[in-house]
């Protein structure tokens, strides 16, 4: 691996990219944030209407829908980030945007399951949006000011979490479940018509050209095996289908990193990251899937009241406003400090404030935010800012480690690291619960025990991650973060 010297020589950056805010780069950031707002949408707003998307389509098996477009984001990511490093970030982020528009659609118009299914993959293409978002700051804002900036595109999006529950429940009441759909189409044709009206043309490009079969053969191995994790528990680890489509996706990454990560241009060069982007990658699948697993188990608390003797429980009747709303700000200013701070320390510092950040939150968590809604509320909104610095910090490491050519292939690897994360924990937390449950008068329930050592192991990732951002702090000291990295990753 290829490591980038501490005295690595640093371009100034080039005449067009902007070094402070004007009226052009606020119209600039106010349509990125549109972008991954309409991200949000896809993401989160299916899961307010599980109950009616199981009664349409005649199924109990819709616990995995929210992370079902992240499974797919996971496999568009490597060949939407090569296609915008060649063809230019914002022609593949419009096209990205119709992708997740026609798969609203479709959902809003399926007649069963399966066309359902594909649907929630189409809108997959939405989670590229993302790190597309970042990637063109990049082209549009000097290295500096994009860390800056990063944090407010990455999170300013949060803002509108805090009025989406009662838009959508009024919404919801009106129209019924399509509606969701609707609102996701609508988000993600505006935001297409305004890219296309108002983002400039992307300058930096390399040529070269799109290893497809390499790219769908790595989306192909990434998404089968993180299917199983996600689906493995609900239908059997051992039945036939989920180890089916196990054995398909390890057998596609071998032969990716076997044969086709060797080819000429291979859609991701696995062999030429860096030491430091390598350890940063580290910290963000460890941090990500940490701080998601939290961020589920709130959602069972709330469930359970602390008058029930379990040894948990923080039902009460502002627990969701204050667990799910508060955050949404906490996400923003976890954000925006971490691209403020990363100006003056460099965004290894930053990743590493949010992992201590997260420790120190689960660590709340499992003394007393258990079963004390005050504390519970402290935790979360830790936890937020956790959420906000790591994925931030994450974009702006590798934005500093790569040059502008290869922004779009750098920061898919790291979309790639979030949905690892967040489906492999949330696996991990969810079979750590089933596995201590209970039985009292007849009704089966999470035991204090599977809540507190699901706590205890999100904790010890935590502190696990704690050891790569040392050694990755150790190799950024001195490295420039004012300039146009020239160093190979």
């Amino acid at each position: 691996m290829t490591q980038p010297g501490a005295n690595a020589v640093a371009e100034q950056p080039t005449d067009y990219l902007h070094t402070g805010w004007t009226r052009r780069v606020a119209g600039y950031v106010a349509i990125l944030i549109l972008v991954n707002v309409m991200v949000d949408s896809v993401l989160a707003s299916p899961t307010f209407v599980l109950p009616e998307l199981s009664d349409a389509f005649d199924t109990d098996q819709f616990a995995w829908i929210g992370s079902s477009a992240m499974l797919a984001g996971a496999m568009w990511a490597p060949l939407l980030g090569k296609s915008a490093d060649i063809n230019g970030k914002r022609k593949v982020l419009m096209v990205t945007l119709l992708v997740a528009c026609a798969g609203g659609l479709v959902c809003l118009v399926a007649p069963n399951l399966g066309v359902f299914v594909l649907g929630r993959v189409l809108q997959g293409a939405a989670v590229a949006a993302l790190f597309l978002t970042v990637a063109l700051i990049r082209d549009i804002c000097a290295p500096k000011f994009a860390m800056v900036v990063t944090g407010i595109v990455t999170c300013g999006s949060a803002v509108f979490g805090i009025a989406t529950p009662f838009i959508l429940e009024f919404a919801l009441d009106a129209f019924g479940w399509r509606v969701v759909f609707v609102i996701s189409a609508a988000f993600a044709a505006l935001a297409t018509l305004f890219v296309r009206l108002v983002l400039p043309e992307t300058r930096n490009t390399q040529p070269g050209r799109v290893d497809v079969k390499g790219a769908l053969v790595l989306g192909g191995g990434l998404a089968g095996t993180l299917v199983y994790i996600s689906l493995g528990q609900v239908f059997g680890w051992l039945g036939a289908v989920p180890l089916l489509v196990l054995v398909a996706g390890v057998a596609a990454l071998t032969v990716w990193f076997l044969v086709l990560s060797r080819a000429r241009e291979p859609v991701i060069d696995i062999r030429g990251i860096s030491l430091s982007l390598g350890l940063g990658l580290l910290v963000v699948v460890l941090g990500t899937g940490a701080y998601q697993s939290m961020l589920q188990l709130f959602s069972l608390l709330i469930e359970v009241s602390p008058d029930d003797g379990l040894g948990y429980g923080i039902a009460a009747p502002a627990a969701l406003g204050l667990l799910f709303g508060i955050p949404s700000i906490g996400i923003m200013l976890g954000g925006v400090l971490a691209g403020a701070f990363a100006t003056r320390m460099g965004p290894a510092r930053t990743l590493a404030a949010g992992v201590v950040t997260g420790a120190a939150a689960t660590l709340i968590m499992f003394v007393v935010g258990a079963q004390d809604l005050p504390f519970a509320v402290v935790s979360s909104f830790m936890l937020s800012l956790t959420a906000g610095t790591l994925l931030t910090s994450g974009f702006n490491l590798a934005s500093i480690l790569a040059p502008p050519e290869r922004q779009g292939t750098v920061s898919s690897m790291v979309m790639v690291m979030v949905a690892i994360g967040s489906v492999t924990m949330n696996f991990i937390g969810s079979a750590i619960l089933g596995a201590n449950r209970i039985t009292i008068d007849g009704e089966t329930v999470n035991s204090s025990t599977g809540v507190h050592t699901y706590i205890a192991i999100a904790g010890a990732v935590f502190l696990v991650a704690t050891i790569p951002t040392a050694f990755l702090v150790r190799s950024m000291r001195g490295h420039v973060v004012t300039g146009v990295p020239v160093s190979h990753i």
